[in-house]
């Protein structure tokens, strides 16, 4: 039987809290005017993206934490954006928002680890995804894949 782990036991949660502590304090430098539209957004998604994963830890079925997964990866993805659209408002350096941006895509690579972990414990004929190998080949300068002309 897998051993139960605390959600506070995963490092992308870890990562996740630490992320929103330093986005929060980030955030409380900007304008006044800010502090209810961008910077109460991305307060609420750069947290959001750690809640998701602990709400749906403890679910008993293994597809609820799969979606636990996804929710994460898409309010840590909403983080990003609010981050780019403070650097485009000068609010904060292209360095602060680059070093956030690599620091929440690879907790985003460590969800997508969870996420095929998770789809193992599923039977195969119930997986969303087939088995996927990722290769940087397949993907063009634009980061998609390249179409087939």
């Amino acid at each position: 039987m897998a051993e139960f782990r605390n959600v506070e036991d995963l490092v992308v949660y870890q990562r996740l809290c630490q992320l929103h502590l330093e986005i929060a304090d980030l955030s409380h430098g900007w304008p006044a005017e800010e502090k209810n539209e961008l910077g109460s957004q991305i307060r609420r998604s750069s947290n959001s993206a750690a809640a998701q994963l602990a709400e749906k830890n403890d679910d008993r079925h293994v597809r609820n934490k799969i979606e636990g997964v996804n929710c994460s990866r898409g309010e840590a993805a909403e983080t990003i954006h609010h981050l780019y659209m403070a650097h485009l408002r000068e609010y904060e350096s292209k360095e602060t928002f680059s070093g956030f941006r690599e620091r929440y895509r690879e907790c985003i690579r460590m969800l997508n680890g969870m996420e095929r972990n998770l789809e193992k414990q599923l039977p195969e004929s119930d997986r969303r995804w087939p088995t996927i190998r990722e290769d940087s080949a397949d993907y063009g300068s634009s980061g998609f894949p390249e179409p087939d002309l």
